[in-house]
């Protein structure tokens, strides 16, 4: 989650942008988003799903882990 909230924070989106644009009502968008960034730990795939699409980002990319650097 720590990845989503970072990202969030950076596309400089309100709670109420990225709440419509998962998908929310007006009247529920900001506490569905901020319920979602902040009382989240192990968000479902349709979220995730959902946040990628507000985010415009492939979901690939949402949840690809770090490749560790090889050491020689």
């Amino acid at each position: 989650m720590k990845k989503i909230v970072t990202m969030f924070e950076a596309s400089g989106k309100t709670l109420d942008q990225l709440g419509q644009e998962m998908g929310y009502e007006p009247e529920t968008a900001r506490k569905a988003a901020w319920q979602f960034l902040k009382k989240t730990s192990d968000p479902r795939l349709s979220m995730l799903k959902r946040f990628a699409k507000a985010m415009e980002i492939p979901l690939e990319e949402l949840v690809a882990e770090k490749k560790k650097a090889r050491s020689s």
